[in-house]
C-alpha cells in the first residue's frame, strides 16, 4: 500500500458539475462562506434568501457526508477550507435564440458552472480576503430591531416639499403699479 492510502485524510471534497446558473451568481455566495465553520456556513446559506445559495448548500451537505462516511471525520468541527467556482460550457450547446428586429435572431448564452468544495478539520491558514460586491450576510438582531422600531421617513412629493418650503419663507410684496 502507498503512504497516501494509509495516511489519514485531512479534507473531503464534493463536486457540482454543469450547474444551470452563472458563475458570478455562485461566486457571490461562495465568497460569503469561504473559511467559515460548516455549522455557520449552513446557517448563512439557509437564511440568506439568495437563489444561488441552494445548490451550494446541497453541495456543502454532500461534502460533510463524504467526510463522515468515507474519511471517518467528526462533522462537528469541520471548516470550509476551499471553495472554487469555475465557468462551465456556457454557450456551446445551451444557446437559445432571441428574436431581433427585421427578422434577425441573436443567441442567448445560458451559462453553466462547476463548483468544488473542500471541508477539513482545521481552519484555513489565511483568512479569506473581503471582496467588494453584494454580500449575503445576515443582519444582526439589533439592526433588525432598529429598523422595525424606527421606520424610514416617508418621501414627500414635489408639491408637498414646495408647499412646506414656502410656508415659512417671507413673501415678497407685490410691486406697486402707477396708473
Amino acid at each position: 500500500m502507498n503512504d497516501t492510502q494509509t495516511a489519514e485524510r485531512t479534507q473531503a471534497f464534493a463536486h457540482l458539475k454543469f450547474a444551470r446558473i452563472g458563475p458570478r451568481k455562485l461566486r457571490r455566495v461562495a465568497d460569503a462562506i469561504r473559511g467559515r465553520s460548516v455549522r455557520e456556513a449552513l446557517a448563512l446559506l439557509q437564511f440568506s434568501g439568495v437563489f444561488a445559495s441552494e445548490p451550494i448548500q446541497k453541495l456543502l451537505r454532500s461534502a460533510v457526508a463524504n467526510a463522515e462516511n468515507n474519511h471517518s471525520m467528526a462533522t462537528d468541527d469541520l471548516f470550509v477550507t476551499r471553495i472554487t467556482v469555475d465557468g462551465g460550457p456556457g454557450g456551446s450547446y445551451t444557446r437559445r435564440l432571441d428574436p431581433r428586429a427585421q427578422g434577425r435572431a441573436a443567441f442567448k448564452r445560458k451559462r453553466m458552472s462547476h463548483v468544488t468544495i473542500a471541508v477539513g478539520n482545521t481552519p484555513p491558514k489565511h483568512q479569506p480576503k473581503k471582496t467588494a460586491g453584494a454580500s449575503i450576510a445576515l443582519s444582526s438582531l439589533e439592526t433588525r430591531r432598529r429598523n422595525v422600531a424606527a421606520p424610514a421617513p416617508k418621501k414627500r412629493s414635489r408639491k408637498e416639499r414646495s408647499a412646506a418650503d414656502t410656508v415659512g419663507a417671507p413673501v415678497a410684496a407685490p410691486a406697486e403699479t402707477t396708473v
